[in-house]
């Protein structure tokens, strides 16, 4: 939980020297990649696998990462972002609901509700004003995370080495041509980054993508980002973030 919650800020970190955050989102998947070659050993899964695990490796190693860094490359504040990440849970009921036409408890409804009422507020705060576009782009990352959930549904007698591969190969080299086109001067970029930053993109995708697990990683988020940021949450901010991270889990909870 600790580790997971430690993906934003360091996350942040490497952003703040300068590196294109496309750029570094398909770097983290390109050493996702790399470390898994030994044990993927490019076995091509059945026929029936195929669909949803390219669907689901565009979800996560596309859309997810790339979302996450544009939210926290947009916002001065990364405190919202960890917090609108927690909607990946409500879109994944909705998501259950529309695409594979589940029946969801009036409980869960009334989650999905307070949750969606918890961000709501949370967008209100006057102090975060300026930093409306990051929190659209992690609305966005949690739509694609809740997505990538439900198509990983049909992938669950599929090797975890072979699904991670996967998505680090459409993670690297999508984005890798994403950047080349939209924030251009790639090998310059490169040859930019510094040894620091390095090993916090080495960080992010062994810690972070390859070992760490989600639960209560906003708590220990949100804790990272005032020890290292200073960001003081203010009260509006509690109260949305109060709402919407105890309706995540009683909705994790609900039957």
């Amino acid at each position: 939980m600790a580790t997971h919650g430690s993906a934003f800020p360091i996350a942040k970190l490497a952003l703040n020297n300068s590196v294109p955050p496309i750029l570094m989102a398909s770097l983290r998947m390109g050493i996702v990649l790399i470390l898994l070659l030994p044990f993927w050993k490019f076995k091509i899964p059945e026929k029936k696998y195929i669909k949803s695990l390219v669907l689901f490796s565009l979800s996560m190693g596309v859309m997810v990462y790339v979302f996450m860094n544009l939210s926290l490359k947009y916002s001065n504040f990364i405190s919202p972002i960890i917090i609108g990440s927690q909607l990946a849970i409500p879109f994944g009921v909705l998501a259950s609901a529309i695409m594979l036409n589940e029946n969801i408890s009036k409980k869960k409804w009334l989650f999905v509700i307070t949750a969606f009422i918890g961000i709501v507020i949370v967008f209100f705060d006057p102090d975060l004003k300026n930093n409306l576009l990051g929190l659209f782009f992690a609305t966005l990352m949690a739509l694609f995370f809740a997505m990538a959930q439900v198509y990983s549904r049909d992938l669950r007698k599929l090797n975890i080495y072979l699904i991670n591969a996967s998505t680090g190969l459409f993670g690297f080299f999508v984005l890798m041509l994403v950047s080349v086109f939209i924030e251009g001067n790639t090998v310059n970029n490169i040859q930019n980054i510094n040894i620091e930053t390095w090993l916090l993109i080495f960080y992010q995708a062994i810690i972070v993508s390859l070992f760490a697990h989600m639960s209560l990683f906003p708590i220990f988020g949100i804790v990272l980002t005032f020890i290292i940021f200073g960001e003081v949450p203010t009260i509006l901010f509690l109260i949305g973030a109060i709402i919407v991270i105890s309706s995540v889990i009683f909705l994790q909870k609900s039957e």
